[in-house]
């Protein structure tokens, strides 16, 4: 998986943590909307995704701009990344 990073997402609303991969070429827009999604279901409910959602740095709390993509945000193997 070369072109993908394998990343530890952490929802403290469900005080959960999964590992996902994410294209290193694509939007943030587009890696929150997958996110999101998964999580709600892996969730079962607790974590209920809606529009104000966002993706976070795990260890700093910068708000990833849903602009950017992962690549260009230093995203890489290993980040983790916070979904409030």
């Amino acid at each position: 998986m070369i072109n993908k990073a394998l990343i530890e997402v952490t929802i403290p609303a469900a005080e959960k943590k999964f590992d996902v991969f994410i294209p290193y070429e694509s939007r943030m827009s587009e890696v929150k909307q997958l996110i999101t999604a998964a999580m709600s279901d892996l969730t079962e409910g607790k974590f209920s995704a809606d529009a104000t959602a966002v993706l976070c740095d795990a260890e700093s709390g910068i708000i990833y701009d849903v602009n950017m993509i992962v690549s260009e945000l230093g995203i890489k193997n290993g980040s983790k990344i916070m979904l409030i």
